[in-house]
């Protein structure tokens, strides 16, 4: 059975008739086009799929499209400043050579902006923690945590810098 959803992808109001078992995954893949979000496993396990829904991580193979109507749904693609320059964490995954094969850095990327949002100044111990729903089949993850520590210290800094502007 299909039915029509609304939602906001990337900023962007979107409205789309889906089967009703469509996971979100596959609707921001096959009929938006999205193709950072990865489809790794389908079953929670290994964290490529990560978007943000409404601000927070959420892994996109175990949420139906239809659930994400009327939510603000943030990938890869739409993480960046319109600008063309990279999301202060995209760029330390980048500086710190945070990736390997790349398959798992959307979902890694994504799911490090969530933790440091919550936690602007995390821990080794924190980032480690915050990170085990992510699976990478090429790192020790070590370059990982360092990219998600520098990427930490980025974004405060640009907030502090915002805030500056603000005044």
């Amino acid at each position: 059975m299909a039915c029509t959803i609304t939602l906001t992808v990337n900023g962007k109001a979107v409205t789309r008739e889906v089967e009703e078992r469509t996971l979100l995954v596959h609707f921001l893949r096959e009929h938006l086009g999205l193709t950072g979000t990865h489809v790794g496993c389908d079953t929670s396990q290994c964290g490529a799929c990560v978007v943000h829904v409404d601000g927070r991580s959420v892994k996109s193979c175990t949420m139906l499209a239809v659930q994400a109507a009327d939510c603000a749904v943030t990938t890869i693609e739409g993480l960046a400043p319109a600008d063309g320059t990279l999301h202060p964490m995209q760029e330390a995954f980048r500086e710190h050579h945070g990736l390997q094969c790349g398959f798992c850095t959307p979902g890694m990327v994504m799911s490090a902006v969530d933790l440091v949002t919550d936690n602007p100044d995390p821990s080794e111990a924190e980032v480690r923690e915050g990170l085990e729903g992510n699976i990478c089949r090429c790192t020790g993850y070590h370059n990982i945590v360092k990219a998600v520590l520098a990427g930490a210290q980025a974004m405060r800094s640009a907030d502090t810098e915002a805030a500056a502007a603000a005044e």
